[in-house]
């Protein structure tokens, strides 16, 4: 599986990449019909602290594309919630591609 990363208004961060490509990666052994992944991380000015990191990923495989988007205090949570949505996703898909 492919992975690129992209970065608004955000410094690059190898530890923010190692992070989401091992989680990826466990993704992609789970499902193996996970051709490309993007993932984008953007910081947004907001009222809270909770909030304000986000972390979008977009999966490329067999038919439409999937996409998670999320926002917390951490690009660290935000990653893991966005991976977590997408293997939601990606159950719902592979078991609907088996009926």
């Amino acid at each position: 599986m492919q992975i690129i990363f992209e970065y608004h208004d955000v410094a690059q961060s190898d530890r923010l990449e190692q992070l989401a490509k091992e989680k990826l990666e466990n993704l992609s052994r789970k499902f193996d019909m996970v051709i490309r992944a993007d993932v984008f991380f953007k910081e947004e000015n907001t009222t809270s602290n909770e909030t304000g990191k986000i972390c979008n990923i977009r999966l490329s495989l067999p038919g439409p594309r999937l996409f998670a988007e999320s926002s917390n205090e951490s690009f660290a949570h935000s990653i893991a919630e966005s991976v977590s949505d997408l293997e939601r996703q990606l159950r719902k898909r592979k078991e609907a591609m088996n009926s």
